[in-house]
């Protein structure tokens, strides 16, 4: 097996969205608007401009723009080799692209593709599986943040807990635990409630409307080894978002430790 990185891999999909081109930029192509439905974001808004992404504590991805065509076209490399502990002569940098097409109606279609070269190795063709499993929910939050919080800001609750199980068994006991018996239907933990806006294999996303307004993504994904992690990712828009974070973010991890 060659050593270069030589190997071709490529992400495509698109998604409709509600909003205009300039709308639609906004949330794409600022640190403010990714903030609000992907994570947290610093991006220095122009062609050659800084990219960070937080994954967690002392985690992150860090990137440039290369490519800044507003309301059209955004296009960034991240550093794929030290994000996952490579050689740079092992991988090529991690190329992302959003193309916005408007469309009749008050929607667009965003275009992204994500492409990058390796070696060949097997788990190179399950980090490119794994990417378009994990990435694809996060432009149902897109969706719902266009519907519902176009250009609002959003403050982060993220909890996260480890359990011994399989993915399917804590997926069903995390999903029943929360009332997402189906997309429709009203989630309530403590004083938190809203409603299931849409309901995937092992992800559901609920739009939150108490006591503070916002979006809600519920997840299980395997850690292998017999466990796996449960987590949630919300994201507040009220002037009231921060006091929920501190006062509700320990009630959502004892939560997830509990199922």
């Amino acid at each position: 097996m060659s050593t270069t990185p030589n190997v071709p891999y490529r992400l495509e999909f698109s998604v409709e969205v509600p909003g205009t081109p300039e709308q639609v930029w906004q949330a794409i192509a600022t640190a403010r608007g990714m903030s609000a439905w992907f994570l947290p974001t610093e991006l220095e808004e122009r062609e050659g401009g800084s990219l960070h992404f937080s994954m967690g504590p002392e985690m992150g991805s860090d990137g440039r723009v290369t490519g800044w065509d507003p309301p059209r076209r955004l296009a960034y490399e991240e550093d794929w080799a030290a994000l996952m502990g490579k050689g740079a002569d092992e991988l090529s940098p991690l190329t992302s692209e959003f193309l916005v097409e408007a469309r009749s109606g008050g929607t667009c279609v965003v275009h992204v593709t994500s492409s990058g070269f390796g070696t060949g190795a097997d788990w190179e063709a399950e980090f490119w599986e794994d990417m378009g499993v994990n990435w694809m929910p996060f432009f149902d939050n897109l969706r719902l943040y266009l519907s519902h919080f176009p250009g609002q800001q959003a403050t982060q609750l993220e909890a996260t807990a480890s359990r011994p199980g399989d993915v399917a068994t804590l997926w069903k006991s995390m999903r029943d635990a929360l009332g997402a018996v189906d997309e429709g239907a009203t989630v309530q933990v403590r004083d938190t409630s809203g409603t299931v806006e849409r309901l995937g294999e092992r992800q559901a996303l609920v739009r939150l409307t108490a006591p503070v307004p916002g979006m809600l993504s519920a997840f299980v994904f395997d850690e292998d080894a017999g466990k796996a992690t449960l987590g949630v990712r919300a994201y507040l828009f009220s002037a009231d978002a921060a006091d929920y974070v501190r006062r509700e973010g320990p009630v959502w991890r004892a939560w997830l430790e509990e199922l």
